[in-house]
Order: structure tokens, then C-alpha cells, then sequence
């Protein structure tokens, strides 16, 4: 071929090009060297280069040694050539064979054993999953075009571009085949060539569904859109990769909301166990984990409606289990708290894992409502929308109001995480509260009185009112406290109408008739004697109620 290459084909199959083009797996055949070698045996920890010449050359590569010829690799490598020929004297050395040990080869001794190959003018296999640690060994050697023409460095170089313009698969297959060799990776710009090369094909064919090599069935039996064939390749890459790759697309021009999707199938593909069993894990996973949720944090889109509410709520969930940076809780709180006004009882349903817990994490969705009311209070020129976060947030206690295992304190904190003013009326929150009390019938009347604490008669409509006094699941003091009330709203209502009532002491009935407007009784003065006659039917009540008690303790005493 023109660029040097001497190519033999093998028939271990193909390789495809995003056009549909194959190309075969080849062997990388060199120039003339000086001395060639016949084979290189293998025994369990040597590798022997034989000639007619005797070696004098052993490289240590880990465990393994390699007998080789000085002249051979020094002729190739300028790294192994000032080792032999300028630090020779102060090498240990075997006989007559002079031992270097080379540490942090990258690809190990496999990556050696082709150089070695290469040098001696032998075939071996160069492919996309050898090529990038291949490479990366010849720059660590110095096999450049300056030693002797026709070299390792251009060689690798020219397939490299070739496999990474030409392959989708391969250029999965390069960065993949990175991971082990991170620094020389970065260093020699394999991952941002990869990378740009991924997005210029996301770009350039973005309803493309026959590129991915993850997964053979073709996008139209998947839920995918024909926008995000590349998805489910792009969520194998490692983290650092997977950044690069992202960082490339947006560069590209590539929407937001397919960017923030991307970021989110990643994210529920390699933390979807995260919030399982942390007590097992080590430091040092631990630390991983929580530097790419954060890394995941800073490559969010910023634009609006770019990331769902419920991956955020997840992102947060996860970065405090992590114990992230307090800085980017507070930007994924903030996010959150943003998009409340236009979200909808799903998207703020987290799962827990565990077992003993509640099924869905309310402390999450608790620190973003205490977030809203914050921002609320002290954004005046901002225009929000507390009723619309009201009818979320009642959705969403009367969604998790069912679970048995939800804690009082917990379900206390939601109903009052909200102001006042944040609800038209308390009927969907009375519909909850009373979810919570059937499903927790051990509550005692203090705890169910506490429940209840935040309901108010005239918050209420009138068939919830009706369904509060026949209600024996909630406490005797607030349906009584209803009964009158609606005792009271009667007798003004009627008052209001002209009509006449007796007042006794037992009973809250008032007489009011034309005599009273004769003598110009303000409303106020009206309220203030409703509210007197209140106290003494409550006072009256609970005598009753403590009579009551004491016959059941006498009855139950003479059952014993």
C-alpha cells in the first residue's frame, strides 16, 4: 500500500466501516532488518529469538524475558539504543548478554512481544484491540521515522487513523482497549481522537440505526427514537471516555435533550446498584463513585427541560448517599426546585432499595420542596406558582401515604414542608392524611391528633367536611371540633337569613331576630358569643368524653 504497509490477509473475519466498506485483519510486515530470526520459542517465562547469531540482549518485561539482539531492537528503539550503547557499562549482565528490565511498558508483554516481532521482520496481527497499547509502546521506545525509516511509530499511526476515521466498531474497540494504558492514552490524544471521531459520526448521521455494536436489534423494536441509535454503545464506555465523548458531541452541535438522555442511560446503566450495599465498599470504589457523579454533575446541560426531573432526583439521591460536594447538591436542588412548577407525581417517585425502608425516598424530595420555599421566599421579582407545587406535592403524599413502612416524622415533614398559602383548599390533603391513618392503625390518639394538626375546617369543602365527622378513623378532639364548627357555620348562615334561634347552655343555639339589628350588634360581637358558646359545648363534651372513659374502666374492672 502506498502508506508503507505491507498487508496479509487472515480469516478471522471483517472489519466494517460506517459506509459498509470490509477490510480484513492484517499482519504488519517491515523493512529489511539486520539479523532475522528464524522463530521466537516460547517456554513458560522466556521468549527466545533464534538465529545464527547468539543473543546478547535480555529485556525483562514483568515476568517474562525475552533473549534477544542488541543490534536488532537498538537499531529500532532510540530508548533501548542509549541503554545498551551509552549506560551499557552500568547494566547488570548475564554472561555475555546484557539485562534490562523495562517497567510500565504499555500493553505489558504483549505489546513486547509484536515489537520484538516487528524488529525481526516477522509477521503479527494488527488490530483494533492491540493497535492503541501498540502505539503507545512505540512512542514509550522511540521507534521514530528519525532511527530508521519506515517505523513502528508511523506504521501504528497510519492504521490508528485509519481504524478510528473508518470503524465505528473499532473506535469503541481502541478506546476500550485503552482503559489499561489511561496516561499514554491521554498523552498521545488516542481518547480525543476516538472521541471526535464518535461525534463527527453522531453529527453527520443522526437517524443512523446500523452503526451500534452493542446490540444487534435495530432500533425500531426498541423504545429508542431513531435520534439515539448511538446511546447504548456510548453507555459502555468507561467514565473518563464516556465525558470525552460527551464533551465532543455538545462541541458538534448535538441537542441538548439528546445530550442530557445520553447522560442519563449512562448513569442508570453503572449506578443503578450504587445505592446498594455502600457499607461494602471499599475506599478507594467508593472515592470512584463519588468522583463521577460528580463529574456527571458538571457535564449537564444547563438548558431547560435538557434532563428530567426524576433523573435529577435520582442524581441527588445518589450524590448524598456519596457525600458529593455541598456545592453541586445545591445546584441539583436548585435544578429541581426550578422544574416542580411544570412536573408531575412520577417524576418524584425515587425508589429505595432497601427493604426495611419506605418504597419511595421522601428525604430527597424533601430537601428540594425546602429548597422551593427558600428560593420562593426570598425571589420576589421571580412570578412562582406555589398552588400548582400545592397539587404536586398533595399527589405526591397521597402516592406514598399507602406505605406501611413511611414514618410519621416523614410524612409530618411533607405536609409541612409547604406554606399555608401554598393550597386552594386541604381536600387532597385531607384525602392523604386519611391514606396514612388507615394504612398505620396502631397510631395512638396522640399520634393521629398530631397527623391531623394541619387541618382546618374552613379549608375543607362541605363533602369533606361531611366525611371528616363520620370519619372514626381520625381523632374524637378534631371531629369534634367539626361537629361544632359546622354547628356554628349553620347557625350563622341561617342567622344570616333572618331566621330565629333559642339559646341554651347545652347547645350552641342563638337567638337573633329583628330586635338585635334594631340594636346594631356588629359581626364581631356575634362572633365573639358563637365563640363563647364553642367553649362551653367543647368543656361540656369532654366532661362527657371523661365520663365515658371511667364507666368503660369500671365495666372492664367488673368483667375481671
Amino acid at each position: 500500500m502506498k502508506n508503507g504497509f505491507e498487508f496479509a490477509v487472515l480469516d478471522r473475519g471483517t472489519m466494517e466501516s460506517p459506509l459498509g466498506e470490509k477490510c480484513h485483519p492484517c499482519n504488519l510486515l517491515p523493512p529489511i532488518v539486520p539479523i532475522l530470526a528464524h522463530s521466537l520459542k516460547r517456554t513458560q517465562r522466556n521468549r527466545v529469538a533464534s538465529s545464527n547469531y547468539p543473543t546478547d540482549l535480555i529485556i525483562q518485561i514483568g515476568d517474562s524475558s525475552f533473549h534477544l539482539h542488541k543490534l536488532v531492537m537498538a537499531s529500532r528503539s532510540e530508548y533501548l539504543k542509549r541503554l545498551v550503547f551509552e549506560r551499557g557499562s552500568n547494566r547488570e549482565s548475564a554472561g555475555d548478554s546484557l539485562i534490562i528490565q523495562i517497567k510500565n511498558l504499555p500493553g505489558g508483554k504483549k505489546s513486547f512481544e509484536s515489537i520484538v516481532n516487528f524488529c525481526y521482520g516477522r509477521k503479527f496481527d494488527i488490530t483494533a484491540s492491540n493497535i492503541a497499547p501498540l502505539y503507545c509502546a512505540a512512542h514509550f521506545l522511540e521507534m521514530s521515522e528519525e532511527l530508521q525509516e519506515g517505523n513502528l511509530i508511523s506504521k501504528t499511526e497510519a492504521f490508528l487513523t485509519f481504524l478510528i476515521l473508518s470503524s465505528w466498531k473499532d473506535t469503541f474497540r481502541i478506546l476500550k482497549a485503552t482503559e489499561s494504558i489511561s496516561y499514554w492514552a491521554k498523552d498521545l490524544q488516542i481518547v480525543k481522537r476516538c472521541s471526535q471521531a464518535i461525534a463527527l459520526k453522531v453529527c453527520a448521521n443522526p437517524n443512523a440505526s446500523g452503526f451500534t455494536c452493542q446490540s444487534e436489534r435495530p432500533s425500531s423494536k426498541t423504545n429508542n427514537s431513531v435520534h439515539d441509535w448511538w446511546f447504548e454503545d456510548v453507555s459502555f464506555l468507561r467514565i473518563d471516555h464516556f465525558i470525552e465523548v460527551i464533551q465532543s458531541i455538545r462541541r458538534c452541535g448535538i441537542k441538548p435533550e439528546l445530550v442530557g438522555s445520553c447522560i442519563e442511560r449512562w448513569t442508570r446503566k453503572w449506578f443503578s446498584q450504587v445505592t446498594l450495599g455502600l457499607d461494602k465498599e471499599t475506599p478507594k470504589s467508593l472515592t470512584l463513585h463519588r468522583i463521577s457523579i460528580e463529574c456527571l454533575i458538571n457535564i449537564l446541560p444547563t438548558e431547560e427541560n435538557s434532563v428530567t426531573c426524576n433523573f435529577l432526583l435520582h442524581l441527588l439521591k445518589a450524590g448524598v448517599m456519596l457525600k458529593i460536594n455541598s456545592e453541586l447538591l445545591c445546584v441539583l436542588e436548585r435544578r429541581v426546585a426550578l422544574m416542580l412548577e411544570k412536573c408531575g407525581v412520577p417524576d418524584l417517585l425515587v425508589k429505595n432499595q432497601e427493604e426495611k425502608c419506605s418504597l419511595y425516598d421522601v428525604t430527597v424530595v424533601l430537601r428540594v420542596l425546602r429548597f422551593y420555599v427558600c428560593g420562593m421566599s426570598s425571589n420576589h421579582s421571580a412570578k412562582p406558582k406555589p398552588n400548582s407545587v400545592g397539587r404536586l406535592v398533595d399527589g405526591y403524599l397521597i402516592q406514598v401515604a399507602r406505605d406501611e413502612n413511611l414514618t410519621m416524622e416523614s410524612f409530618k415533614s411533607l405536609v409541612e414542608a409547604l406554606p399555608q398559602n401554598a393550597r386552594h383548599c386541604d381536600d387532597n390533603l385531607y384525602r392523604a392524611v386519611d391514606m396514612y391513618l388507615k394504612a398505620h392503625p396502631n397510631l395512638t390518639e396522640e399520634d393521629r391528633t398530631d397527623i391531623c394538626r394541619n387541618l382546618e375546617y374552613h379549608r375543607l369543602s362541605q363533602e369533606a367536611r361531611k366525611h371528616v365527622m363520620q370519619n372514626e378513623r381520625l381523632p374524637l378532639k378534631l371531629t369534634t371540633e367539626f361537629v361544632l364548627l359546622e354547628q356554628v357555620n349553620m347557625t350563622t348562615s341561617m342567622t344570616s337569613n333572618g331566621s330565629s334561634y333559642r339559646r341554651t347552655n347545652a347547645q350552641t343555639i342563638m337567638r337573633v331576630n329583628k330586635d338585635l339589628k334594631r340594636r346594631e350588634i356588629t359581626n364581631a360581637q356575634e362572633i365573639n358569643m358563637m365563640r363563647k358558646d364553642v367553649e362551653i359545648i367543647k368543656s361540656q363534651l369532654l366532661k362527657v368524653y371523661s365520663c365515658k372513659l371511667k364507666l368503660q374502666n369500671q365495666l372492664k374492672g367488673c368483667i375481671r
